[in-house]
């Protein structure tokens, strides 16, 4: 997630979407709600088995990130979904991570890192996951919410801005096909020494943060991170539309959202980000109801070839 900027007539810019202070929408509890799938899981991740104190506690850590940055995913609880499960590749996914050696997860614009979590919950090696956001103090708001230390969760948080060099440099998409060198993960300061090592990049929520120069810039920074080893893969989900332009979203007070097709996000990865036809790409929308109202979601996913 882009840098929290606070302006003095009164907007808020999260990534390059501005808000007014005034329009943003104070923690409403009715928004509150998991599934009996979700509850079970966070009820043994944390510990809490009592579902008024399972609540209580996800809402005091919501506020607290709240005051961070004021996300709707933040408002509206979507940081408590498996996002990642609902990608056709996850399988695969999970695949890479049993039966590749060395397999790294990255997790960018990851919030408290639920998604990491979930990962790890179906197998993939803990160890071998990044979970990596601009707000350093969401990924400590993800042990709080999890009640683990860097020493119970090993999986590595990695906290920086996508858009310094200083932590991703736009590098070419690697052409060298052989395993990964293995690499200190708990060493990382950034993640340019990662280039051409990561075997799958979950990005959710992410792109549509930015203008579309900016996902252009994105996609080709972690493009360079990707490994060359055919089912290497980098997918997520953003807000999606028919045609690509920028169109209006959230709750009350509207804001101006970039959003892709699936056939330009598509001709984005396969052409310009990687040469044509060395990746597959799949991008579809699906209609998911967002504070009561329908919005389109792009899901999408670019496998090497």
């Amino acid at each position: 997630m882009e840098t929290t900027t606070a302006h003095d007539d009164s907007k808020l810019l999260l990534g390059d979407i501005n808000f007014s202070i005034a329009s943003i929408p104070a923690v409403d509890a009715s928004l509150y709600s998991l599934t009996s799938e979700e509850a079970a899981f966070f009820k043994t991740q944390i510990g809490i088995d009592d579902d008024d104190e399972l609540k209580r506690h996800i809402m005091e850590v919501q506020a607290k990130a709240y005051k961070v940055a004021p996300y709707p995913c933040i408002l509206g609880f979507s940081f408590l979904k498996w996002h990642i499960t609902t990608n056709p590749v996850y399988e695969h996914i999970l695949k890479l991570g049993r039966e590749r050696p060395g397999a790294v997860l990255l997790d960018i614009g990851c919030c408290f890192g639920v998604d990491s979590r979930k990962a790890a919950s179906n197998g993939f090696p803990m160890e071998n996951i990044i979970s990596s956001d601009i707000h350093h103090e969401f990924l400590q708001l993800g042990h709080e919410l999890f009640k683990t230390t860097p020493a119970s969760y090993r999986g590595h948080l990695l906290p920086g801005d996508v858009f310094d060099p200083a932590f991703i440099r736009i590098a070419e998409p690697s052409d060298n096909v052989s395993a990964a060198q293995a690499i200190d993960l708990s060493s990382l300061k950034s993640l340019n020494p990662l280039h051409g090592c990561i075997s799958a990049i979950y990005a959710a929520k992410l792109f549509h943060c930015f203008t579309e120069d900016k996902q252009l810039h994105l996609a080709r920074a972690l493009a360079g991170l990707l490994s060359a080893e055919p089912g290497s893969v980098i997918c997520g989900d953003q807000v999606g539309a028919l045609q690509k332009g920028t169109h209006s979203f959230g709750r009350g007070a509207k804001h101006q959202v970039f959003c892709h097709s699936p056939q330009t996000w598509s001709s984005l990865w396969d052409g310009e980000v990687f040469q044509k036809g060395s990746v597959k790409v799949e991008a579809d929308l699906v209609e998911v109801m967002v504070f009561k109202e329908p919005m389109l979601l792009m899901r999408w996913s670019v496998t090497r070839l």
